[in-house]
């Protein structure tokens, strides 16, 4: 089954995709967080750092795209083919307030019929071919049909489905039921998307779904060997996940100063915490470490604690 890494913004840049992908084995595609284009047409240096093919070199990259203007949209895959990216990714589906109030991501989803239409254009004159993540409506599950009768229209290289609404962010559970109205009616490749915590959450997937790939973002920065364990490969160890947080810090050392070194390392190492058992301590001595001395001690304690089997991660 085929294995994808999904982007999340702040965390999962190109230092990161790198060191994951010389420590883990498992991933397919990974997926680079957006970019938003704008009227300037220019990358901004962070988006462009993120998109350099140098910075990419050893894996499969795809880019994402979020704007709900076509002639941005159109610029940015152009670059993108230029750079030598085989395929695009269009993002419908990211929750942020903060996107979704500019009607981007999906906030796209509240208007169908503006959707519809920008959907014509991009697909009529895009350079790349096109995948879709999207999630199944903005307020209500009951807006998915509508939305899926416009979808399956397009010839997507992947139509990527998180099973959730805007509203519910990542609470509560996913919709499997507007999962399966998407396999019984779409003719392009599936992906699904949503609570794949555990090598058993993929092979469910993939038991009732076996020609649909896999995407993962939250379990897998819980547990980065989760892509080669649900391949059936080795469990997380904790030799491996220090080689794995040494390799980053030598990544993010070699282009930043201490304190965005420890800012990165923090946020990774946030998520990492909650694969851990009783992990509150070193998790506050994380946030609170100012210098990278105290940032390495309080990860020899987390890196002391024992694995959990499951992350637990509330409604967050």
């Amino acid at each position: 089954m085929p294995m994808y890494f999904a982007p999340m913004e702040g965390l999962t840049d190109d230092i990161f995709r790198r060191a994951h992908k010389a420590c883990f084995a498992g991933v397919d595609k990974y997926f680079i967080p957006f970019v938003a284009p704008t009227q300037h047409c220019v990358f901004m240096p962070k988006e462009k750092t993120a998109l350099l093919p140098e910075n990419n070199q050893g894996l499969y990259a795809v880019p994402q795209v979020l704007t709900k203007n076509v002639e941005y949209f159109l610029w940015a895959a152009r670059e993108m083919r230029d750079m030598g990216y085989p395929e695009v990714n269009l993002n419908i589906g990211c929750p942020s307030p903060t996107v979704t109030t500019k009607g981007k991501g999906s906030g796209m989803l509240k208007d169908p019929e503006s959707l519809q239409y920008f959907l014509d254009d991009i697909f009529s004159r895009s350079p790349l071919p096109i995948s879709v993540k999207t999630r199944i409506g903005y307020d209500s599950p009951d807006e998915w049909p509508r939305l899926l009768e416009i979808l399956k229209h397009y010839p997507m290289l992947e139509l990527i489905i998180h099973p959730r609404t805007r509203s519910e962010q990542y609470r509560g559970d996913v919709h499997p039921d507007a999962f399966a109205l998407a396999a019984e009616n779409v003719s392009c490749p599936l992906v699904y998307n949503g609570n794949l915590f555990t090598a058993a959450d993929f092979q469910a997937i993939q038991a009732q779904y076996p020609a649909v790939s896999l995407m993962a973002g939250r379990g897998a920065m819980t547990n980065p060997a989760l892509f080669q364990e649900a391949a059936g490969g080795e469990k997380l160890s904790i030799p491996q996940l220090r080689t794995f947080i040494d390799t980053l810090y030598h990544g993010y050392a070699a282009r930043y100063d201490q304190s965005v070194i420890i800012g990165r390392m923090r946020d990774v190492l946030k998520m990492l915490a909650l694969g851990f058992e009783d992990s509150k301590k070193p998790l506050k001595a994380i946030c609170k470490a100012r210098t990278l001395d105290a940032q390495h001690l309080a990860i020899e304690q987390l890196l002391s604690l024992p694995l959990k089997e499951t992350p637990a991660f509330g409604d967050t």
